[in-house]
């Protein structure tokens, strides 16, 4: 640059005098005007960050960089120039006769601009002709010619020691038919695949589009293999929100891929508004839902995050990690808590040092078949751990508590789905107690992709086994989400909740199962019959083939968020109405409205003393007894054992 700009003012004077002979009048005035130009240019190109680029991989940022850089040099350049032309001082012989002409800044400019940027962007030009001499690798065919595509060429162009050559893009939108971008055609619509396949010997397919639902992403696939190429794919929206994978990466296509579905898009500015600089408490902390709570929660700014949960390991786990981000350490204090939610004096102890100001509460036994023959248990730590967390929440004045529930809640026919209907109730309760100065919501969703202990998890080391794959039944039918997708909309409802609520994530369609395990199977690079076997086992205790995300009478609406739905009629509010209706038509007038704050006292006053002798059935260790009274608490709850005349254990 140095050398550039000591030369170009005199280059510009004699393009504008038709030749260098014209310039030695010029001397003195050229010389100063090429020594201002130096200093004025070298500050800002430094101050511009222009010597701290890596000009070999040079894009459209560094050229705007140039760009707004030379034009504000020149900007300065000439406004010092015609200050110091009309200063008669012989110090700034600007004015001395005969006057540099008033275009030269101008000229002086245009060269510059020409001379940064070209030795600049010489240097990328040279090292993509270096490339292109070398042998080419396995050719590739980027489906999407958009940002991601564009990226994904740009990655593989320099970095050749992947072994990947890039030869063109597959895009459906006509505009982009015929064009180049990053240098490569855009060769064809997805209906060209398996032409571009055979005329251009590819040898693989990268899917570059993160934000496209999966039913689009299962055709890509499909296309593929019916070419005869093994197609791959960059990450998915919520796996770059995660922070986990950068879109450089390239990986096999999951089956998270094939479920995708419209990217959600959260009110961002509620949540950070309730999370930041609050003292959080997350239960079950090192389970799928909780550990991602707490990411999601960390990078909205919350003070300090308190990690509770019964498994140490787990715990460990989700605290190493959280440590070690580099965007969360020292910005967020972590503090790991190893507690049992049913040891109340624990939780006091704990809710008493830290004061949070939010809970979300994750932790709950989950497994179906186990509840079943582990009744008791799945009590004591469901029901009566929510029960305590709701009681020390509200003595220790916590601002928002929110539980996390399940679609199993609905209709239940699992002793798991009935204690999480109890517990969705006693958060309901809460708010028809004018003594609670807590928010209390509950957020309903179904099965999460990647959960510990999923069907996912369970098919993939079947098919490492070489099979079969266990299905329970054609039909079972089950709603999916990704872990970071469940967690985003927990998080919009409990910042839009206003206390007693019942949120229901909006999961889409349901999945058969066995199209899970059939794709499960196809994405391994094998085939359903010939190398690997699907069995059908029956249902499990407890499981049902249909689940569903609101109950007979659940009058519901969509709130502000379209993926978000609020039961307006809750489980507290259906029963006090089927109890008025079970009154008959003959009351009305004063006398039953005066009696309706007595109704909600004595409704109530049952519901807790039903829990209590639940709880004191768990504590006896009477199962029978157990079913008996969630029945009485649950009327909906049916269980599946009963109509499949399966004895219970204790029989």
């Amino acid at each position: 640059d140095l050398a550039a700009l000591a030369i170009i003012p005199s280059l510009s004077l004699a393009l504008r005098l038709d030749g260098f002979e014209a310039l030695p009048p010029y001397a003195g005035a050229l010389l100063t005007f090429t020594l201002v130009g130096l200093v004025v240019r070298l500050l800002i190109f430094w101050r511009a960050g222009l010597y701290a680029r890596y000009w070999r991989y040079a894009s459209v940022d560094e050229i705007a960089l140039i760009f707004l850089a030379v034009a504000a040099a020149t900007a300065i350049n000439t406004l010092l120039f015609f200050t110091l032309r009309l200063l008669p001082l012989p110090l700034f012989p600007y004015s001395l006769t005969p006057s540099l002409p008033r275009s030269l800044p101008l000229i002086d400019g245009l060269l510059t601009l020409t001379a940064v940027g070209g030795t600049r962007f010489s240097v990328r030009l040279a090292e993509r002709w270096r490339r292109r001499g070398r042998p080419g690798g396995q050719r590739v065919l980027i489906i999407g010619a958009g940002d991601a595509g564009r990226m994904i060429a740009r990655e593989i162009q320099n970095n050749p020691q992947l072994g990947l050559e890039p030869v063109g893009f597959v895009d459906d939108d006509p505009a982009k038919q015929g064009m180049k971008i990053q240098g490569l055609p855009v060769l064809g619509d997805r209906h060209s695949i398996p032409q571009l396949v055979r005329d251009y010997k590819i040898s693989q397919a990268v899917i570059a589009m993160p934000t496209v639902p999966g039913k689009t992403i299962r055709h890509f696939v499909e296309l593929c293999e019916a070419a005869g190429v093994r197609a791959k794919i960059i990450p998915g929206i919520y796996e770059l929100l995660s922070g986990r994978v950068t879109v450089s990466q390239i990986r096999n296509v999951e089956i998270e891929d094939l479920l995708r579905r419209e990217p959600v898009r959260i009110e961002t500015d509620e949540v950070i508004r309730m999370v930041r600089g609050k003292r959080v408490l997350v239960t079950g902390a090192g389970g799928s839902i909780g550990s991602e709570i707490c990411r999601q929660v960390a990078r909205y700014g919350a003070a300090e995050l308190i990690l509770l949960g019964h498994g140490e390991n787990s715990i460990f786990q989700i605290n190493h990690e959280l440590l070690g981000n580099k965007e969360i350490r020292g910005k967020v204090n972590i503090v790991p808590v190893i507690a049992d939610i049913r040891d109340r004096r624990r939780l006091q102890s704990i809710f008493e040092e830290h004061r949070p100001h939010i809970v979300f509460h994750a932790a709950a036994h989950k497994h179906v078949p186990l509840m079943e023959c582990n009744v008791e248990e799945a009590i004591t730590n469901n029901v009566l751990g929510t029960k305590n967390l709701i009681e020390v929440a509200e003595e220790a004045g916590v601002e928002r508590f929110v539980f996390i529930s399940t679609d199993k809640a609905v209709n239940p026919t699992s002793v798991m789905g009935a204690t999480k209907r109890v517990c969705e109730m006693m958060i309901a309760m809460r708010h028809d107690l004018p003594v609670s100065p807590c928010r209390f919501v509950a957020v309903r969703f179904g099965n999460v992709l990647g959960s510990r202990g999923s069907v996912v998890q369970i098919f993939r080391e079947q098919i490492a086994r070489g099979g079969p794959v266990t299905v329970t039944h054609p039909e079972m039918r089950r709603y999916f989400m990704t872990i970071p997708e469940a967690v985003q909309l927990v998080l919009q409802a409990a910042a839009i909740g206003q206390g007693g609520e019942i949120f229901v994530l909006d999961m889409g369609e349901p999945v058969r199962i066995v199209d899970l395990a059939r794709d499960l199977i196809r994405l391994s690079g094998l085939e359903v019959g010939r190398d690997i076997d699907i069995e059908f086992i029956g249902a499990r205790p407890g499981e049902k083939l249909f689940e569903e995300l609101f109950a007979a009478g659940e009058v519901y609406e969509r709130t502000q968020h379209e993926k978000v739905f609020v039961v307006r009629n809750g489980p507290v509010q259906g029963e006090r109405e089927k109890g008025e209706r079970g009154k008959g038509k003959g009351s009305g007038g004063a006398g039953e409205q005066g009696s309706r704050g007595e109704e909600e006292t004595n409704h109530v006053s049952r519901f807790t003393f039903y829990v209590d002798a639940l709880l004191a059935a768990a504590e006896r260790g009477e199962p029978d007894e157990v079913r008996r009274l969630l029945k009485v608490l649950v009327p909906e709850y049916r269980p599946a054992t009963e109509a499949k005349g399966v004895p219970h254990r204790a029989r």
